[in-house]
């Protein structure tokens, strides 16, 4: 480990420290890889995506 205990990794403005799992059904599945072949961006940036667009439905 580097020092101070923290693991070196590419530095970022942006951390993501929070980990999720999700299950999902074929049709999810579908148009997840889909969507990441078309804009050329991994599932988690696509998730990420999905999330942000939730962000409109809240309740103010």
């Amino acid at each position: 480990m580097a020092l101070g205990g923290k693991k070196m990794g590419r530095p970022t403005d942006n951390p993501k420290p929070y980990h999720m799992t999700v299950k999902y059904d074929e049709e999810c599945k579908e148009i997840l890889e889909q969507y990441c072949e078309q804009e050329k961006v991994p599932r988690m940036e696509a998730a990420r995506r999905g999330i942000r667009k939730l962000k409109d439905d809240l309740k103010k």
